[in-house]
């Protein structure tokens, strides 16, 4: 677990020694690291009663952001750069893995993280402790779209990361853990918000299939920043979902 944490987190938690192979036998438990990367954010979000809405939505994104370590983040701008790119699978991995930034990362950024931060928004004005629940929700629902991504792709290239985590959840009982986790988690998070639980229950499969279709037609597969463009992506789509039902 440590090994997951020091991977997708910012925490100095790694223990010596550990790989990359040490995180992968731990996916199985990913959507549980949404409850930590959102927990500074949801703590924040408690603000709203003193401070602007606005100003409150905006920290309380950026330290989630931060708490992942904005790994994810740069999944986003990575895969927003290599769809604008007409060709082959071949060459979109190739633009993949193109440190450079170009207008379609800009654009994915935008696309991803403004209707994050306008439902936020919209959430705290309402209630700043559904706000609150709602980002947890968001972040374990995020994770979990990661989760099923991991469960059900395929990885477009030998040398991905995401071959580690692929192969580890292959085992039978991680497999049906990872599956009960990720359909689950978000659900329960998203308890206290009503018909909100429906919203949680399903942004992360949805989010999921439509991405690996995607991922499959234009990279021949999955990557571990594809992975974790569909995390970013499934969060803006639960919160969108979210603000429309309880504000």
């Amino acid at each position: 677990m440590r090994a997951l944490l020091a991977f997708f987190t910012v925490l100095p938690v790694a223990a010596p020694g550990s790989s990359l192979d040490d995180a992968a036998r731990r996916a199985y438990l990913l959507p549980l690291v949404g409850l930590l990367t959102g927990l500074p954010g949801a703590a924040i979000l408690l603000l709203a009663y003193v401070m602007p809405p606005g100003v409150v939505a905006t920290l309380a994104v950026g330290a989630s952001l931060v708490a992942a370590g904005l790994h994810h983040t740069d999944g986003v701008m990575d895969v927003g750069d290599a769809l604008m790119v007409r060709g082959s699978p071949a060459r979109r991995r190739e633009v993949l893995k193109d440190s450079r930034v170009g207008v379609g990362a800009i654009g994915a950024l935008f696309i991803v993280y403004a209707p994050t931060l306008a439902a936020l928004v919209a959430l705290a004005e309402v209630s700043p402790e559904k706000a609150a629940a709602s980002l947890l929700a968001a972040e374990t629902a995020a994770r979990s779209a990661m989760l099923l991504m991991l469960l059900f792709g395929r990885p477009a290239e030998k040398g991905s990361s995401s071959v580690f985590f692929v192969r580890s959840l292959r085992e039978g009982r991680r497999r049906a853990v990872a599956l009960v986790f990720a359909l689950a988690l978000p659900a329960l998070v998203a308890l206290p918000l009503g018909w909100g639980v429906l919203a949680a229950f399903l942004a992360a499969p949805v989010t999921a299939l439509v991405a690996l279709a995607l991922a499959r037609k234009a990279f021949g597969g999955i990557s571990g920043d594809i992975s974790g463009a569909t995390g970013e992506s499934a969060r803006a789509v639960l919160l969108v979902a979210l603000s429309g039902l309880l504000f």
